[in-house]
């Protein structure tokens, strides 16, 4: 063999020795990347899901910037958004505001009926800060270590600074029926070709429904919404009796027990129809959905001990348990209810009513919403809950803005989004 030919050998070797330890080392790189990944997905995670994990982490930041998540699957996968057509005014500290959401082909179920408010909201005022793609629950789909390092930035119910991905990992992993991310999961089965609107009731617990008569009409509703302390024992003929999705914090559940017991209310609503509704603030509120459909007791934190069963009964499934997603309450206070307490030092814990939470998500998850119970101008003539045996001034926090709120309210109806309950000589 001549000389050329041996150096052409050994240059080729040299070559493919080369090339294998470069390929060695791209698979250690590799599997570390995919070690270190699985860390923060719950365990049972397939290989596809563990590929696409690992495609969208290897993209890099210039590749993500069409906000892709490629963690979920492709009918879920959200789509973070920018402002679109609004923007928050210069002197509120936008990076504190966080107006950018995640956008999903089907936040929630979408029927065929012609007067949605989704479709007649689009000739109003509200067209330019409604967003109808945004996720209203928040549910294993959205369990992904990217989303959860993009939401633990906002305090309380807007983000995930206050909960660990631990608990909100082991929480949201539970969360895995269809009834846990869509507000109507049984429509359905309720549909009909003669009504093909779904129509919600809206109920909150001002003492404007004293003496009403609204709770047959109330109950005539596909859905009903109510919140914290509604007591509905000798109460039937102004508030109905019947409850489709019970909204509250962990905290105003607990402070409703302890402040309206002596007024009846000792348990939450405890029927088959009843989902429960939490507007988390922080990770108590995880916690206990967690032991509620684990069947177990908080193992840990302020309810330490205490079993859900107390609160719920026991014959709930998991099925019943709904979580509001962080970006739609933080949607819903900066497009919504974008209020001075922003600019003040009561900011970090500013945030919507409960009642104000659960009114607008039946705007945004029905066709047709009847509101009765909030705060109208004429509120003092009233008690301020319905059930209140002796008349009691209308409380104000500085948590809530109830006034922003109010005004909210006779917009909406102004505009024809909701029919506000105003009274019986309103009516």
């Amino acid at each position: 063999m001549g000389i050329c030919a041996r150096f052409r050998l050994r240059r080729l070797a040299c070559t493919l020795l080369i090339l294998c330890v470069f390929y060695g080392l791209m698979q250690v790189a590799q599997h570390s990347r995919a070690r270190a990944f699985t860390s923060f997905f719950p365990r049972g995670l397939n290989m596809q899901e563990l590929r696409n994990a690992l495609a969208y982490q290897m993209e890099g930041q210039a590749s993500r910037s069409n906000g892709n998540i490629k963690g979920l699957p492709p009918s879920t996968a959200p789509v973070k958004t920018a402002m679109l057509k609004y923007t928050i005014p210069s002197d509120f500290d936008a990076t504190y505001i966080g107006d950018t959401y995640l956008q999903e082909d089907e936040p929630y179920r979408i029927n065929d009926c012609p007067t949605a408010i989704r479709k007649r909201i689009m000739s109003t005022d509200f067209r330019h800060i409604y967003l109808g793609k945004i996720p209203i629950l928040v549910w294993k789909n959205h369990a992904i270590a990217e989303e959860y390092e993009r939401l633990r930035i906002y305090n309380g119910c807007f983000g995930w600074n206050h909960t660990s991905w631990d608990i909100l990992n082991q929480t949201l992993a539970l969360l895995n029926t269809s009834a846990n991310g869509y507000i109507f999961s049984d429509w359905n089965r309720k549909a009909t070709a003669a009504s093909p609107c779904i129509r919600c009731a809206a109920v909150g617990n001002g003492g404007i429904l004293n003496g009403s008569k609204m709770g047959k009409e109330i109950d005539q509703h596909d859905y009903v919404f109510r919140v914290n302390g509604a007591i509905l024992d000798g109460f039937e003929e102004d508030v109905g009796n019947r409850t489709s999705f019970y909204f509250s914090s962990t905290n105003t559940m607990m402070n409703s027990l302890g402040a309206y017991g002596r007024h009846g209310f000792r348990h939450v609503p405890q029927t088959k129809e009843t989902s429960y509704v939490f507007v988390s603030d922080h990770d108590r509120d995880y916690l206990l959905v967690r032991a509620a459909i684990t069947h177990q007791a908080v193992d840990q934190g302020k309810d330490k001990g205490r079993w859900p069963s107390k609160y719920f009964g026991e014959n709930y499934t998991r099925e019943q348990f709904k979580i509001l997603h962080p970006d739609f309450m933080r949607y819903l206070r900066n497009r919504f209810l974008l209020g001075n307490s922003l600019r003040t030092k009561h900011r970090d814990i500013y945030r919507p009513s409960t009642g104000a939470s659960m009114l607008l998500t039946a705007i945004h998850a029905c066709d047709e919403v009847d509101a009765y119970g909030f705060l109208t101008p004429d509120y003092k003539n009233y008690s301020d809950h319905y059930y209140d045996k002796i008349k009691t001034r209308v409380m104000f926090y500085a948590n809530h803005d109830y006034n922003r709120e109010m005004k909210l309210w006779q917009k909406l109806n102004m505009q024809g989004i909701i029919r506000l309950y105003q009274g019986p000589r309103a009516d």
